[in-house]
Protein backbone atom coordinates (compact mmCIF):
# COMPACT_ATOMS: atom_id res chain seq x y z
CA UNK A 1 0.00 0.00 0.00
CA UNK A 2 2.79 1.95 -0.06
CA UNK A 3 4.12 4.32 -3.02
CA UNK A 4 6.43 7.29 -3.83
CA UNK A 5 5.87 10.55 -4.65
CA UNK A 6 8.21 13.16 -5.34
CA UNK A 7 6.27 16.91 -4.50
CA UNK A 8 5.90 19.60 -6.78
CA UNK A 9 7.23 23.06 -5.71
CA UNK A 10 4.68 25.43 -6.87
CA UNK A 11 4.52 29.10 -6.40
CA UNK A 12 2.39 30.94 -3.52
CA UNK A 13 2.48 34.61 -1.85
CA UNK A 14 3.53 35.21 1.67
CA UNK A 15 1.26 38.30 3.04
CA UNK A 16 4.04 39.99 5.62
CA UNK A 17 3.50 42.98 7.47
CA UNK A 18 5.92 46.24 6.48
CA UNK A 19 7.59 45.63 9.58
CA UNK A 20 7.94 42.56 11.71
CA UNK A 21 6.51 43.52 15.61
CA UNK A 22 9.28 42.90 18.16
CA UNK A 23 9.43 39.41 19.27
CA UNK A 24 8.20 37.96 22.94
CA UNK A 25 11.44 36.49 23.21
CA UNK A 26 13.90 33.20 22.23
CA UNK A 27 11.95 30.81 20.21
CA UNK A 28 12.57 27.10 21.45
CA UNK A 29 13.03 24.79 18.73
CA UNK A 30 10.99 22.00 19.12
CA UNK A 31 12.75 18.67 19.68
CA UNK A 32 11.60 15.51 19.49
CA UNK A 33 12.16 15.18 23.42
CA UNK A 34 9.57 18.34 23.53
CA UNK A 35 6.87 16.56 21.26
CA UNK A 36 7.09 13.26 23.55
CA UNK A 37 7.11 14.86 26.64
CA UNK A 38 5.33 18.53 26.31
CA UNK A 39 6.11 20.93 29.19
CA UNK A 40 2.68 22.17 30.84
CA UNK A 41 3.24 25.49 30.38
CA UNK A 42 2.66 25.15 26.29
CA UNK A 43 0.71 23.55 23.91
CA UNK A 44 2.99 22.48 21.09
CA UNK A 45 0.71 20.11 18.80
CA UNK A 46 -3.05 19.42 17.87
CA UNK A 47 -4.19 18.26 20.89
CA UNK A 48 -0.91 18.73 23.46
CA UNK A 49 0.17 15.33 23.36
CA UNK A 50 0.60 12.87 21.11
CA UNK A 51 -1.68 10.55 23.30
CA UNK A 52 -4.47 12.82 21.87
CA UNK A 53 -5.66 13.66 25.34
CA UNK A 54 -6.35 17.07 24.60
CA UNK A 55 -5.32 17.87 28.10
CA UNK A 56 -3.28 20.49 30.30
CA UNK A 57 -2.36 20.29 33.56
CA UNK A 58 -2.15 23.08 34.10
CA UNK A 59 -4.08 24.23 37.51
CA UNK A 60 -3.96 28.07 38.25
CA UNK A 61 -7.16 27.91 36.91
CA UNK A 62 -9.22 25.02 38.83
CA UNK A 63 -12.63 24.50 40.00
CA UNK A 64 -12.52 27.08 42.54
CA UNK A 65 -11.64 29.91 41.05
CA UNK A 66 -13.15 29.60 37.57
CA UNK A 67 -15.36 32.23 37.54
CA UNK A 68 -13.05 35.03 37.93
CA UNK A 69 -11.88 34.13 34.88
CA UNK A 70 -12.30 37.07 32.13
CA UNK A 71 -10.64 38.41 28.66
CA UNK A 72 -7.39 39.21 28.72
CA UNK A 73 -6.96 39.67 24.93
CA UNK A 74 -8.82 39.43 21.86
CA UNK A 75 -7.58 39.14 18.38
CA UNK A 76 -9.96 39.69 14.67
CA UNK A 77 -8.49 37.64 12.16
CA UNK A 78 -10.06 38.69 9.10
CA UNK A 79 -11.98 36.19 8.35
CA UNK A 80 -15.37 34.07 7.77
CA UNK A 81 -16.34 30.87 7.86
CA UNK A 82 -15.35 28.36 10.52
CA UNK A 83 -12.18 28.96 12.77
CA UNK A 84 -11.49 25.31 14.10
CA UNK A 85 -7.87 25.06 14.78
CA UNK A 86 -6.07 25.08 18.34
CA UNK A 87 -3.56 27.98 19.04
CA UNK A 88 -0.79 26.23 19.28
CA UNK A 89 1.52 28.28 21.63
CA UNK A 90 5.86 27.24 22.37
CA UNK A 91 7.52 30.29 25.14
CA UNK A 92 5.05 33.08 24.16
CA UNK A 93 4.73 32.45 20.36
CA UNK A 94 0.94 31.49 19.45
CA UNK A 95 0.20 30.59 16.23
CA UNK A 96 -3.13 30.13 14.66
CA UNK A 97 -4.90 29.30 11.31
CA UNK A 98 -7.97 30.59 9.67
CA UNK A 99 -10.00 29.89 7.06
CA UNK A 100 -8.74 31.30 3.83
CA UNK A 101 -5.00 29.43 4.37
CA UNK A 102 -3.65 31.86 6.57
CA UNK A 103 -1.07 31.61 9.04
CA UNK A 104 -0.91 34.06 12.21
CA UNK A 105 1.87 34.56 14.85
CA UNK A 106 0.79 36.38 17.78
CA UNK A 107 2.41 37.20 20.98
CA UNK A 108 0.70 35.61 23.78
CA UNK A 109 0.89 37.29 26.07
CA UNK A 110 -0.51 40.88 24.68
CA UNK A 111 -2.23 39.38 21.39
CA UNK A 112 0.08 41.99 19.15
CA UNK A 113 0.22 40.11 15.88
CA UNK A 114 3.90 39.28 14.89
CA UNK A 115 3.65 38.28 11.31
CA UNK A 116 1.00 36.50 8.99
CA UNK A 117 1.26 34.46 5.83
CA UNK A 118 -1.74 33.76 3.41
CA UNK A 119 -1.34 31.47 0.50
CA UNK A 120 -2.49 32.41 -2.54
CA UNK A 121 -5.65 30.20 -3.89
CA UNK A 122 -7.11 28.59 -6.91
CA UNK A 123 -9.97 31.40 -7.43
CA UNK A 124 -11.85 28.42 -8.98
CA UNK A 125 -11.69 25.93 -6.55
CA UNK A 126 -14.78 24.63 -5.16
CA UNK A 127 -14.21 24.53 -1.32
CA UNK A 128 -16.20 21.73 0.37
CA UNK A 129 -14.72 22.44 3.77
CA UNK A 130 -13.25 26.31 3.74
CA UNK A 131 -11.29 25.59 6.89
CA UNK A 132 -8.16 24.32 8.60
CA UNK A 133 -7.29 22.95 12.17
CA UNK A 134 -3.82 23.96 12.91
CA UNK A 135 -0.09 23.85 12.58
CA UNK A 136 2.78 21.61 13.61
CA UNK A 137 5.84 22.78 14.94
CA UNK A 138 9.22 21.02 14.93
CA UNK A 139 12.82 22.55 15.14
CA UNK A 140 12.64 25.96 14.23
CA UNK A 141 9.76 26.08 11.44
CA UNK A 142 5.96 26.47 11.35
CA UNK A 143 3.93 23.81 9.08
CA UNK A 144 0.82 24.05 7.63
CA UNK A 145 -1.38 22.14 5.06
CA UNK A 146 -4.07 24.10 2.73
CA UNK A 147 -6.87 23.69 1.40
CA UNK A 148 -5.53 23.11 -2.23
CA UNK A 149 -3.64 20.44 -0.89
CA UNK A 150 -0.07 21.90 -0.22
CA UNK A 151 2.20 21.74 2.48
CA UNK A 152 4.10 24.77 3.91
CA UNK A 153 7.23 25.31 5.78
CA UNK A 154 7.28 28.43 7.31
CA UNK A 155 10.52 30.03 9.68
CA UNK A 156 8.78 30.37 13.55
CA UNK A 157 10.47 33.84 13.93
CA UNK A 158 9.50 35.85 11.08
CA UNK A 159 6.72 33.85 9.23
CA UNK A 160 9.29 33.29 5.85
CA UNK A 161 7.57 30.61 3.65
CA UNK A 162 11.13 28.53 3.52
CA UNK A 163 9.33 25.43 0.94
CA UNK A 164 6.25 24.04 -0.40
CA UNK A 165 5.39 20.72 -1.55
CA UNK A 166 2.40 19.62 -3.82
CA UNK A 167 0.49 17.03 -1.98
CA UNK A 168 -2.98 16.31 -3.77
CA UNK A 169 -4.47 17.47 -7.17
CA UNK A 170 -7.25 20.32 -5.94
CA UNK A 171 -8.63 20.13 -9.47
CA UNK A 172 -9.60 16.52 -8.23
CA UNK A 173 -11.43 17.90 -4.92
CA UNK A 174 -8.79 17.12 -2.76
CA UNK A 175 -8.24 19.00 -0.26
CA UNK A 176 -6.34 19.32 3.27
CA UNK A 177 -7.80 20.64 6.42
CA UNK A 178 -6.33 19.02 8.98
CA UNK A 179 -2.93 19.99 11.52
CA UNK A 180 -0.26 18.05 10.58
CA UNK A 181 1.57 15.48 12.89
CA UNK A 182 5.16 15.85 13.45
CA UNK A 183 7.49 13.23 14.08
CA UNK A 184 11.09 11.50 13.82
CA UNK A 185 12.24 14.10 10.88
CA UNK A 186 9.11 14.00 9.28
CA UNK A 187 5.47 16.20 8.69
CA UNK A 188 2.64 13.83 7.72
CA UNK A 189 -0.52 14.93 6.83
CA UNK A 190 -3.18 13.20 4.67
CA UNK A 191 -6.00 14.30 1.82
CA UNK A 192 -9.81 15.36 2.66
CA UNK A 193 -12.54 14.25 0.00
CA UNK A 194 -14.66 11.21 1.10
CA UNK A 195 -17.64 13.32 -1.18
CA UNK A 196 -15.75 13.49 -4.22
CA UNK A 197 -13.78 10.07 -5.03
CA UNK A 198 -10.51 10.66 -3.82
CA UNK A 199 -8.64 7.53 -2.91
CA UNK A 200 -7.15 8.27 0.65
CA UNK A 201 -3.76 8.80 1.50
CA UNK A 202 -1.41 9.40 4.21
CA UNK A 203 1.57 10.59 3.47
CA UNK A 204 5.33 11.71 4.99
CA UNK A 205 7.61 14.75 3.94
CA UNK A 206 11.18 15.53 5.17
CA UNK A 207 10.64 18.14 7.81
CA UNK A 208 13.67 20.39 6.38
CA UNK A 209 13.66 19.62 2.57
CA UNK A 210 10.18 18.73 1.87
CA UNK A 211 11.09 15.70 0.11
CA UNK A 212 8.57 12.95 0.20
CA UNK A 213 9.59 9.38 2.31
CA UNK A 214 6.53 7.80 1.95
CA UNK A 215 2.83 7.68 0.82
CA UNK A 216 0.49 4.76 2.32
CA UNK A 217 -3.27 4.78 0.63
CA UNK A 218 -6.40 3.91 2.81
CA UNK A 219 -8.35 1.94 -0.01
CA UNK A 220 -6.50 -1.46 -0.60
CA UNK A 221 -5.67 -2.49 -4.09
CA UNK A 222 -5.56 -5.80 -5.67
CA UNK A 223 -3.02 -7.83 -4.58
CA UNK A 224 -2.96 -6.25 -1.22
CA UNK A 225 -3.97 -7.15 1.76
CA UNK A 226 -7.95 -6.27 1.74
CA UNK A 227 -7.74 -5.90 -1.57
CA UNK A 228 -10.37 -8.15 -1.87
CA UNK A 229 -12.87 -6.39 0.06
CA UNK A 230 -13.17 -4.25 -3.40
CA UNK A 231 -14.62 -5.14 -6.44
CA UNK A 232 -12.91 -4.64 -9.69
CA UNK A 233 -11.57 -1.19 -9.91
CA UNK A 234 -13.70 0.86 -7.27
CA UNK A 235 -11.14 0.99 -4.86
CA UNK A 236 -9.50 4.06 -6.98
CA UNK A 237 -11.97 5.81 -6.17
CA UNK A 238 -13.29 4.39 -2.38
CA UNK A 239 -13.05 7.36 -0.42
CA UNK A 240 -11.34 6.70 3.03
CA UNK A 241 -9.98 10.05 3.38
CA UNK A 242 -7.58 11.51 6.57
CA UNK A 243 -9.53 14.56 7.85
CA UNK A 244 -8.03 14.93 11.34
CA UNK A 245 -4.71 14.56 12.96
CA UNK A 246 -3.38 10.89 13.87
CA UNK A 247 -2.34 10.32 17.26
CA UNK A 248 1.11 8.63 17.96
CA UNK A 249 3.09 6.11 20.34
CA UNK A 250 7.12 6.63 19.91
CA UNK A 251 7.35 3.39 22.08
CA UNK A 252 6.12 1.28 19.37
CA UNK A 253 6.75 4.04 16.49
CA UNK A 254 3.07 3.58 15.72
CA UNK A 255 0.55 6.52 14.09
CA UNK A 256 -2.94 6.08 14.72
CA UNK A 257 -5.21 7.34 12.10
CA UNK A 258 -8.98 7.39 11.52
CA UNK A 259 -9.93 6.84 7.92
CA UNK A 260 -13.47 8.36 6.29
CA UNK A 261 -16.01 6.98 4.48
CA UNK A 262 -16.27 4.62 1.60
CA UNK A 263 -17.20 6.60 -1.81
CA UNK A 264 -20.00 6.61 -3.29
CA UNK A 265 -22.59 6.15 -0.31
CA UNK A 266 -24.31 3.59 -2.41
CA UNK A 267 -23.35 0.07 -1.07
CA UNK A 268 -24.53 -1.67 -4.24
CA UNK A 269 -21.36 -0.93 -6.23
CA UNK A 270 -19.04 -1.75 -3.48
CA UNK A 271 -19.81 -4.70 -2.23
CA UNK A 272 -17.33 -6.10 0.33
CA UNK A 273 -15.99 -4.53 3.75
CA UNK A 274 -14.18 -1.83 1.61
CA UNK A 275 -10.87 -1.78 3.91
CA UNK A 276 -9.79 0.74 5.50
CA UNK A 277 -12.35 2.84 5.24
CA UNK A 278 -14.17 3.55 8.62
CA UNK A 279 -11.41 2.14 10.49
CA UNK A 280 -8.18 3.34 12.90
CA UNK A 281 -4.99 2.46 10.90
CA UNK A 282 -1.72 2.12 12.42
CA UNK A 283 1.56 3.17 10.10
CA UNK A 284 4.99 2.88 11.23
CA UNK A 285 6.56 6.41 10.84
CA UNK A 286 9.84 5.17 9.49
CA UNK A 287 8.35 3.24 6.53
CA UNK A 288 4.56 4.46 5.88
CA UNK A 289 4.09 -0.04 6.21
CA UNK A 290 0.43 -0.27 7.50
CA UNK A 291 0.76 -2.53 10.65
CA UNK A 292 -2.76 -3.14 11.64
CA UNK A 293 -6.50 -1.61 11.46
CA UNK A 294 -9.93 -2.08 12.79
CA UNK A 295 -12.53 -1.50 11.09
CA UNK A 296 -15.68 -0.26 12.94
CA UNK A 297 -18.05 0.03 9.96
CA UNK A 298 -17.82 -2.79 7.44
CA UNK A 299 -19.15 -2.08 3.94
CA UNK A 300 -20.32 1.70 5.76
CA UNK A 301 -23.66 2.85 4.07
CA UNK A 302 -24.62 6.31 6.76
CA UNK A 303 -21.52 7.98 6.11
CA UNK A 304 -20.14 7.64 9.35
CA UNK A 305 -16.43 8.59 8.94
CA UNK A 306 -14.92 7.51 11.74
CA UNK A 307 -12.25 10.42 11.16
CA UNK A 308 -11.17 10.97 14.52
CA UNK A 309 -7.95 9.37 15.54
CA UNK A 310 -8.31 7.37 18.54
CA UNK A 311 -6.81 8.65 22.24
CA UNK A 312 -3.52 6.12 23.42
CA UNK A 313 -4.77 5.73 27.06
CA UNK A 314 -2.74 3.16 29.73
CA UNK A 315 -5.55 2.57 31.86
CA UNK A 316 -7.62 -0.18 33.82
CA UNK A 317 -10.59 -1.79 32.19
CA UNK A 318 -12.57 -4.07 34.14
CA UNK A 319 -9.67 -5.00 37.03
CA UNK A 320 -7.06 -5.70 33.74
CA UNK A 321 -4.21 -3.24 32.98
CA UNK A 322 -4.77 -2.44 29.50
CA UNK A 323 -2.71 0.11 26.88
CA UNK A 324 -5.89 1.05 25.14
CA UNK A 325 -6.43 3.19 22.26
CA UNK A 326 -10.00 4.72 23.09
CA UNK A 327 -12.31 6.18 19.92
CA UNK A 328 -16.27 7.90 20.02
CA UNK A 329 -17.55 6.69 16.86
CA UNK A 330 -19.34 8.66 14.84
CA UNK A 331 -21.76 5.17 14.46
CA UNK A 332 -22.98 6.03 18.26
CA UNK A 333 -20.50 3.81 19.86
CA UNK A 334 -17.48 4.46 22.67
CA UNK A 335 -14.64 1.66 21.43
CA UNK A 336 -12.08 0.54 23.69
CA UNK A 337 -8.77 -1.34 21.70
CA UNK A 338 -6.35 -3.23 23.22
CA UNK A 339 -3.13 -1.48 21.42
CA UNK A 340 -0.59 -3.68 23.18
CA UNK A 341 1.95 -4.82 20.96
CA UNK A 342 1.79 -4.50 17.08
CA UNK A 343 -2.24 -5.10 16.28
CA UNK A 344 -5.46 -3.46 17.45
CA UNK A 345 -7.78 -6.00 19.18
CA UNK A 346 -11.31 -5.23 20.29
CA UNK A 347 -11.84 -5.10 24.19
CA UNK A 348 -15.43 -3.47 24.19
CA UNK A 349 -18.02 -0.99 22.97
CA UNK A 350 -20.40 1.28 24.35
CA UNK A 351 -23.36 2.59 22.85
CA UNK A 352 -22.79 6.83 23.97
CA UNK A 353 -26.00 7.74 22.10
CA UNK A 354 -29.17 6.22 20.79
CA UNK A 355 -28.79 3.84 18.01
CA UNK A 356 -31.36 1.51 16.33
CA UNK A 357 -29.22 0.47 13.26
CA UNK A 358 -26.14 -1.59 15.04
CA UNK A 359 -28.00 -5.11 15.92
CA UNK A 360 -24.94 -6.58 17.53
CA UNK A 361 -21.32 -6.37 18.12
CA UNK A 362 -19.24 -9.60 18.69
CA UNK A 363 -17.93 -10.31 21.73
CA UNK A 364 -14.89 -11.44 20.18
CA UNK A 365 -14.07 -9.20 17.35
CA UNK A 366 -15.83 -6.43 18.02
CA UNK A 367 -17.71 -6.92 14.49
CA UNK A 368 -21.33 -5.19 14.32
CA UNK A 369 -24.25 -6.36 12.68
CA UNK A 370 -26.86 -4.54 11.09
CA UNK A 371 -30.14 -4.45 10.96
CA UNK A 372 -30.39 -4.41 7.00
CA UNK A 373 -34.16 -2.32 7.09
CA UNK A 374 -31.73 0.12 8.46
CA UNK A 375 -29.02 0.35 5.37
CA UNK A 376 -30.13 2.60 2.90
CA UNK A 377 -29.86 1.09 -0.67
CA UNK A 378 -32.06 0.09 -3.95
CA UNK A 379 -35.50 -0.35 -3.95
CA UNK A 380 -35.89 0.19 0.00
CA UNK A 381 -37.47 4.08 -0.44
CA UNK A 382 -36.89 6.45 2.57
CA UNK A 383 -34.75 4.88 4.95
CA UNK A 384 -34.63 5.94 8.66
CA UNK A 385 -31.43 5.44 10.95
CA UNK A 386 -30.08 6.50 14.17
CA UNK A 387 -27.56 7.79 14.71
CA UNK A 388 -27.62 10.46 11.68
CA UNK A 389 -24.79 10.40 9.46
CA UNK A 390 -23.17 13.45 11.14
CA UNK A 391 -22.76 10.64 13.94
CA UNK A 392 -23.05 10.11 17.66
CA UNK A 393 -19.68 12.87 17.25
CA UNK A 394 -18.59 14.39 14.23
CA UNK A 395 -14.55 15.25 13.78
CA UNK A 396 -14.78 17.00 17.47
CA UNK A 397 -12.37 15.65 19.59
CA UNK A 398 -13.17 14.18 23.16
CA UNK A 399 -10.61 14.67 26.11
CA UNK A 400 -8.91 12.63 28.71
CA UNK A 401 -7.90 14.04 32.25
CA UNK A 402 -5.62 11.40 33.79
CA UNK A 403 -6.49 13.28 37.36
CA UNK A 404 -10.21 12.25 36.99
CA UNK A 405 -9.89 9.10 34.81
CA UNK A 406 -12.54 10.55 32.89
CA UNK A 407 -13.11 10.47 29.16
CA UNK A 408 -15.23 13.31 27.86
CA UNK A 409 -16.97 13.58 25.08
CA UNK A 410 -18.94 16.31 22.70
CA UNK A 411 -21.99 14.14 21.69
CA UNK A 412 -25.67 14.84 19.89
CA UNK A 413 -28.08 12.54 21.06
CA UNK A 414 -31.43 11.72 19.26
CA UNK A 415 -30.06 12.96 16.27
CA UNK A 416 -31.18 10.50 12.94
CA UNK A 417 -31.40 10.78 9.61
CA UNK A 418 -33.75 9.74 6.49
CA UNK A 419 -31.91 9.18 3.14
CA UNK A 420 -33.84 8.48 0.05
CA UNK A 421 -33.37 5.60 -2.71
CA UNK A 422 -29.73 6.26 -4.07
CA UNK A 423 -29.17 7.85 -7.52
CA UNK A 424 -26.99 6.33 -9.99
CA UNK A 425 -23.40 8.02 -10.31
CA UNK A 426 -20.45 7.57 -11.86
CA UNK A 427 -17.26 9.12 -11.36
CA UNK A 428 -15.87 12.33 -12.63
CA UNK A 429 -12.83 13.85 -11.84
CA UNK A 430 -13.67 17.47 -9.96
CA UNK A 431 -17.39 16.05 -9.63
CA UNK A 432 -19.24 15.19 -6.44
CA UNK A 433 -19.37 11.43 -5.82
CA UNK A 434 -22.11 10.49 -3.42
CA UNK A 435 -24.97 8.71 -4.80
CA UNK A 436 -27.46 11.04 -3.11
CA UNK A 437 -28.82 14.43 -4.22
CA UNK A 438 -27.27 17.13 -1.98
CA UNK A 439 -31.11 18.58 -0.74
CA UNK A 440 -32.25 14.66 0.10
CA UNK A 441 -28.74 14.97 2.54
CA UNK A 442 -29.39 18.49 3.85
CA UNK A 443 -33.11 17.79 4.63
CA UNK A 444 -32.51 14.32 5.86
CA UNK A 445 -32.41 15.34 9.65
CA UNK A 446 -34.84 13.64 11.80
CA UNK A 447 -35.56 14.71 15.27
CA UNK A 448 -36.44 11.46 17.81
CA UNK A 449 -38.07 13.97 20.22
CA UNK A 450 -41.18 13.99 18.63
CA UNK A 451 -41.21 10.25 20.37
CA UNK A 452 -43.38 9.31 23.13
CA UNK A 453 -41.09 10.02 26.51
CA UNK A 454 -38.08 10.81 24.08
CA UNK A 455 -35.52 13.66 25.23
CA UNK A 456 -36.40 17.14 24.29
CA UNK A 457 -32.39 17.54 23.73
CA UNK A 458 -29.61 17.19 21.50
CA UNK A 459 -26.30 18.44 22.18
CA UNK A 460 -24.25 16.66 25.21
CA UNK A 461 -21.28 16.63 27.04
CA UNK A 462 -20.44 13.10 28.35
CA UNK A 463 -17.69 11.68 30.77
CA UNK A 464 -17.12 8.03 31.11
CA UNK A 465 -15.38 5.71 33.43
CA UNK A 466 -13.05 3.87 31.33
CA UNK A 467 -12.22 0.78 34.16
CA UNK A 468 -15.87 0.54 34.46
CA UNK A 469 -17.61 1.08 31.26
CA UNK A 470 -19.93 3.57 32.26
CA UNK A 471 -21.33 6.84 32.04
CA UNK A 472 -20.23 9.22 35.18
CA UNK A 473 -21.71 12.13 34.01
CA UNK A 474 -23.89 13.98 30.92
CA UNK A 475 -24.69 17.66 30.37
CA UNK A 476 -27.46 18.54 27.90
CA UNK A 477 -27.93 21.31 26.02
CA UNK A 478 -31.65 22.04 24.13
CA UNK A 479 -29.57 22.55 20.98
CA UNK A 480 -26.51 20.38 19.18
CA UNK A 481 -23.63 20.36 20.24
CA UNK A 482 -20.58 21.44 17.95
CA UNK A 483 -17.63 21.94 20.59
CA UNK A 484 -14.31 20.29 21.30
CA UNK A 485 -13.21 19.60 24.46
CA UNK A 486 -10.49 20.67 26.31
CA UNK A 487 -9.85 19.51 30.07
CA UNK A 488 -7.35 20.19 33.23
CA UNK A 489 -5.26 20.00 36.02
CA UNK A 490 -7.51 22.46 37.66
CA UNK A 491 -10.30 19.60 37.84
CA UNK A 492 -12.04 21.60 34.76
CA UNK A 493 -13.34 20.93 31.28
CA UNK A 494 -13.77 23.43 28.74
CA UNK A 495 -16.13 23.69 25.64
CA UNK A 496 -18.14 25.28 23.46
CA UNK A 497 -19.66 24.63 19.93
CA UNK A 498 -23.48 25.29 20.63
CA UNK A 499 -25.64 28.09 18.99
CA UNK A 500 -26.06 30.38 21.61
CA UNK A 501 -22.31 31.43 21.24
CA UNK A 502 -21.31 30.80 24.96
CA UNK A 503 -17.96 29.05 26.21
CA UNK A 504 -18.21 27.25 29.24
CA UNK A 505 -16.23 25.61 31.89
CA UNK A 506 -17.51 22.53 33.91
CA UNK A 507 -16.10 20.17 36.62
CA UNK A 508 -14.79 17.87 35.72
CA UNK A 509 -15.82 15.30 38.58
CA UNK A 510 -19.32 16.34 38.44
CA UNK A 511 -20.22 17.72 35.26
CA UNK A 512 -21.31 21.24 36.99
CA UNK A 513 -21.48 24.40 34.80
CA UNK A 514 -19.32 26.91 36.44
CA UNK A 515 -18.37 29.57 34.16
CA UNK A 516 -19.61 30.74 30.78
CA UNK A 517 -19.22 33.70 28.65
CA UNK A 518 -20.55 34.91 25.36
CA UNK A 519 -18.23 35.23 21.82
CA UNK A 520 -18.63 36.98 19.15
CA UNK A 521 -19.42 33.74 17.41
CA UNK A 522 -20.11 30.13 18.01
CA UNK A 523 -17.13 28.15 19.38
CA UNK A 524 -15.77 25.21 16.82
CA UNK A 525 -12.31 25.99 17.51
CA UNK A 526 -10.31 23.32 19.36
CA UNK A 527 -9.61 25.42 23.16
CA UNK A 528 -5.93 25.56 24.79
CA UNK A 529 -4.52 25.93 27.25
CA UNK A 530 -1.06 27.54 28.23
CA UNK A 531 1.21 29.87 30.60
CA UNK A 532 3.61 32.82 30.39
CA UNK A 533 5.46 34.30 32.87
CA UNK A 534 3.78 32.36 35.67
CA UNK A 535 0.59 32.67 34.92
CA UNK A 536 -2.50 30.77 33.00
CA UNK A 537 -4.34 31.53 30.14
CA UNK A 538 -7.60 29.49 28.11
CA UNK A 539 -7.55 30.08 24.21
CA UNK A 540 -10.30 29.47 21.84
CA UNK A 541 -10.92 30.40 18.53
CA UNK A 542 -14.84 31.57 18.19
CA UNK A 543 -16.07 31.55 14.56
CA UNK A 544 -18.98 29.62 13.29
CA UNK A 545 -19.26 28.27 9.91
CA UNK A 546 -18.76 24.71 7.81
CA UNK A 547 -21.01 21.81 8.93
CA UNK A 548 -21.96 23.74 12.17
CA UNK A 549 -23.50 25.64 10.20
CA UNK A 550 -24.90 23.21 7.90
CA UNK A 551 -26.16 21.43 10.71
CA UNK A 552 -27.99 24.33 11.79
CA UNK A 553 -29.38 24.88 8.67
CA UNK A 554 -31.09 21.19 8.59
CA UNK A 555 -32.51 21.66 12.44
CA UNK A 556 -34.05 24.88 11.07
CA UNK A 557 -35.60 22.83 8.39
CA UNK A 558 -36.47 20.23 10.63
CA UNK A 559 -37.98 22.36 13.48
CA UNK A 560 -39.24 25.34 11.36
CA UNK A 561 -36.66 28.04 12.84
CA UNK A 562 -34.41 30.82 11.99
CA UNK A 563 -31.89 30.67 13.96
CA UNK A 564 -28.73 32.50 12.79
CA UNK A 565 -25.17 32.30 14.48
CA UNK A 566 -23.16 35.22 13.69
CA UNK A 567 -19.53 34.82 11.19
CA UNK A 568 -16.29 36.42 11.87
CA UNK A 569 -13.35 35.03 13.28
CA UNK A 570 -11.92 35.83 16.78
CA UNK A 571 -9.01 34.42 18.84
CA UNK A 572 -9.84 34.67 22.39
CA UNK A 573 -7.71 34.55 25.61
CA UNK A 574 -8.62 34.19 29.14
CA UNK A 575 -6.75 34.70 32.45
CA UNK A 576 -8.01 35.03 36.35
CA UNK A 577 -8.65 38.97 37.39
CA UNK A 578 -6.51 39.94 39.50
Amino acid sequence: MKGLMKGIAVCAVAVLPAAVSAAPGDYAPVTDARLKNPEAANWLQYRGNYAGWGYSPLAQITDKNVGKLQLAWAFATGQKEGHQSPPIVNNGYMFVTTPGAQVIALDAKTGKELWRYKKELPGEMLQLHPTNRGVALYGDKVYVATVDAHLVALDAKTGKELWIKQVGDWKALQYITLAPLAAKGKIMVGSSGGETGVRGFVAAFDAETGNELWRTFTTAAPGEPGGDTWPGETYKNGGGSIWITGTYDPDTNLAYWGTGNPAPWPTEGRKGDNLYTGSTITLDVDTGALKSYFQYNPNDAWDWDEVSAPLLIDTEVKGKKVKTAVHAGRNGYLWVLDRDGQKLNFVDAYPYVNNNTIKSIDPKTGRPTYFEERRPGMGKGDVHFCPSLWGGKDWTPEAYNPKTGLLYIPANNNLCAELPEPEPTKYKKGDLYIGYPIEAILTGLRWEMGKKDAPKTMGEIQAWDLKTGKQVWTHKFPTFNWGPLLTTGGNLVFGGGTNDRMFRAFNATTGKLLWEVPTPSGVTGVPTAFEVNGEQYIAVQSGWGVDAERMQGGINRLLGEKTVVPQGGTVMVYKLAK
